[in-house]
C-alpha cells in the first residue's frame, strides 16, 4: 500500500523490468471535501423540511470571536420571550459558559462542545433538534462556534444566516473572509458605541462589504446601549410570517 496515497500500489499488476514506469501515475485521487459536503447538503436540507414542516424559523448567527453574539442574543430573546417561543443552539469548542447565559436570558438552550472542531455542521444540529424537540411555530436561532471561515461553507438548513461583525476587528474583514460576507443575508456591525475610540473606517468596511455581497443589509448597531437593536428586532420581522411572532 502506497502511504503517500492510499492507492494500493502493490495490489495491481506491474512490470518491474519497464523501470522508467511511474508507479504513481496509477493513483486514485479521492476529493473528500467533496464528499463530506455533499453528506452535509443532504443532512441540511433534511433540517430545512424539520423547519418547514413545524414552521420554525431558524437564524444561524455567524461571526469571529468576540463579537457580541451572546449579548444580541440575551437582548433578542428579552425582546422575543413575550409571546413567542424561543430556542436556542449553542456553538463552542468548550464549556456551558454561553448557554448558561442564554438560559438566564429565558431560552431553552442545547449546548454543543465541537472540542477541536471549529464549526457546526447539518449532523450535528440533527441530532440537537432531536433532543430539543423544539414547538411548532417558535424561532430557533443557532449560535455558532466563533470563526470566519469554515462556518461559512456549512449549510445547516437554517432559513437566514446573520454575521455580526464589529467595529472593533477592521473594515477589511469582508476582503480577507469573502465567503463567509457572501453568504450572509444581514450583517449586525455591532459595538458602535466603540467607534469614537478605535480606528476603524466606517464608510470603507461597508464599501468592502457590498463589494463582496452587493445584496448584504448592513445595520449598525450596540448591543450594550440598544442603539440600532429595534431595527434589528423590524429585520426579523419582515423575515417571518405574520402569524409567527410579535413584538411587544
Amino acid at each position: 500500500m502506497c502511504e503517500t496515497c492510499g492507492c494500493g500500489e502493490h495490489d495491481h499488476p506491474h512490470n518491474h523490468a519497464d523501470d522508467h514506469h511511474d508507479h504513481h501515475t496509477q493513483k486514485k485521487v479521492v476529493d473528500l471535501n467533496i464528499d463530506i459536503m455533499n453528506h452535509n447538503n443532504i443532512e441540511a436540507a433534511m433540517n430545512r423540511g424539520f423547519f418547514m414542516g413545524r414552521k420554525i424559523f431558524c437564524i444561524n448567527m455567524v461571526s469571529s470571536p468576540g463579537s457580541g453574539k451572546t449579548t444580541i442574543l440575551e437582548k433578542t430573546i428579552g425582546k422575543l420571550i413575550t409571546g413567542n417561543i424561543v430556542y436556542v443552539i449553542e456553538g463552542d469548542q468548550q464549556t456551558f459558559l454561553d448557554s448558561d447565559r442564554i438560559k438566564k436570558a429565558g431560552a431553552p438552550s442545547y449546548q454543543i462542545n465541537t472540542g477541536t472542531g471549529c464549526h457546526l455542521d447539518a449532523h450535528m444540529i440533527s441530532k440537537a433538534l432531536k433532543e430539543m424537540d423544539p414547538d411548532p411555530q417558535s424561532v430557533l436561532f443557532i449560535e455558532n462556534v466563533g470563526n470566519l471561515v469554515c462556518p461559512a461553507m456549512f449549510d445547516l438548513g437554517e432559513d437566514k444566516r446573520v454575521l455580526i461583525a464589529s467595529v472593533t476587528e477592521g473594515e477589511d474583514k469582508p476582503l480577507k473572509y469573502p465567503l463567509m460576507f457572501e453568504t450572509a443575508h444581514l450583517c449586525l456591525l455591532n459595538k458602535s458605541d466603540l467607534s469614537p475610540y478605535v480606528d476603524f473606517k466606517r464608510d470603507d468596511f461597508i464599501r468592502n462589504a457590498l463589494s463582496v455581497n452587493h445584496n448584504l443589509q448592513i445595520i449598525e448597531m450596540s448591543a450594550k446601549t440598544g442603539e440600532g437593536m429595534d431595527l434589528w428586532f423590524e429585520w426579523i420581522s419582515s423575515q417571518t410570517p405574520k402569524s409567527l411572532f410579535t413584538f411587544p
